[in-house]
């Protein structure tokens, strides 16, 4: 169902600017290429945030929804904290 416009929520935003540079830039490319390709490794989210995907890249996790043709990214978050 590629390609997907990418949304940015302020959280997400907030998530990203406190990061360094090169790491944001890996998370800016890994989600470009999945926007894109649909390639990445991604896997559906429970629970709480059921209906919902995250994208590992690295030691990040980008969480996002997808709706229509929109990837509505919610935050970008280090594995360690990323589904408290």
């Amino acid at each position: 169902m590629p390609p997907y416009r990418i949304e940015w929520l302020d959280q997400a935003k907030a998530d990203v600017r406190s990061l360094d540079r090169p790491t944001a830039m890996r998370i800016f490319d890994g989600i470009l290429h999945y926007a894109r390709t649909g390639g990445g490794d991604v896997a559906p989210l429970h629970g709480d945030m059921a209906g919902s995907f995250r994208l590992r890249l690295g030691d990040y996790r980008v969480l996002f929804a997808l709706q229509d043709n929109v990837l509505r990214i919610f935050g970008v978050r280090h594995r360690s904290e990323a589904y408290r």
